[in-house]
């Protein structure tokens, strides 16, 4: 795993190695906004992830998670503050998350 000494680095770097999608927590998957895709947790893996830590201020911690669809067809990123995960997100994604962690 390559280590990046901030978040900016890190994105640049992964959209360089292809992971372009713009990943968010859509409750039960993880959705591009963008382009509409959506993700079951069955239906993707998450390659690598990241913790920052805010350096002056600790509500700026945050993970990013490295996606890759099962099939292949989508590289992208989860951004995502630490202990975000509340009601609106279920927990097998919660627990697809975590076990990254």
């Amino acid at each position: 795993m390559k280590n990046y000494d901030t978040l900016v680095d890190a994105l640049n770097d992964l959209q360089a190695q292809g992971y372009t999608t713009d990943f968010n927590i859509a409750f039960d998957k993880v959705q591009c906004k963008a382009t509409g895709v959506c993700l079951n947790p069955n239906e993707f893996e998450i390659v690598a992830h990241y913790r920052f830590e805010g350096k002056n201020d600790p509500d700026d911690s945050s993970v990013l998670y490295v996606i890759t669809a099962k099939d292949g067809s989508i590289k992208g990123v989860l951004v995502n503050a630490y202990g975000a995960y509340g009601d609106t997100t279920s927990d097998e994604l919660i627990k697809k998350l975590a076990i990254n962690e």
